[in-house]
């Protein structure tokens, strides 16, 4: 199986890279963005929970997270492989997804970063406020997001690092760019 961990701060274009790295390579998408978002959407108690927690610009618990990770990879056991796009974003988390694939006799393959500066960051994550009409893409909201990335989630490349995983790629370009940077970085890993 082909396991990548898509990393990168608010508005570095995960989203948009990992689907077309689905499309390529026929992997599942894990986004604990998406899965949150469709638990808010859906209005449940564990949205709820995460939609307060989001709109204050902070994580969602460790525990509710892996839940929903561990969930979608027993869905999916007989994949060719899964892309984890803004996960694991904790030490913590990526010591848990570790034991979660071990579980199912599986490892990440590569851990991609995109590299794109905070000022590109911000305007980005505006103009998708503007034009999705995203609450959460406020001024204040995003930099407190891009804060929170950089203190707390940074550190787990330096965790991927240790296994000589972590592949950091320029973030800036166009799509197809960016997309031709990864696809070299699979390849050499796959």
């Amino acid at each position: 199986m082909l396991n990548i961990v898509l990393f990168g701060p608010p508005g570095s274009g995960k989203g948009t890279q990992a689907q077309r790295i689905i499309q390529k390579y026929e992997l599942v998408h894990i986004s604990t963005g998406d899965l949150l978002r469709s638990e808010v959407a859906a209005k449940t108690d564990l949205g709820m929970k995460a939609k307060a927690i989001m709109d204050r610009g902070e994580l969602v618990s460790d525990e509710i997270v892996i839940g929903m990770i561990r969930k979608k990879l027993d869905e999916h056991k007989d994949g060719k492989g899964f892309i984890f796009d803004g996960f694991p974003r904790t030490i913590d988390q990526a010591r848990a997804l570790r034991n979660a694939l071990t579980d199912i006799d599986e490892r990440i393959t590569v851990m991609i970063s995109l590299d794109v500066p905070r000022e590109e960051l911000v305007r980005r994550l505006e103009n998708r406020g503007r034009e999705e009409g995203r609450s959460d893409d406020n001024l204040e909201t995003i930099n407190k997001r891009i804060d929170v990335y950089e203190k707390q989630t940074i550190p787990v490349t330096f965790y991927y690092e240790k296994m000589r995983k972590h592949v950091p790629v320029n973030g800036l370009g166009t799509i197809d760019q960016i997309f031709k940077r990864i696809v070299k970085v699979i390849d050499k890993f796959n």
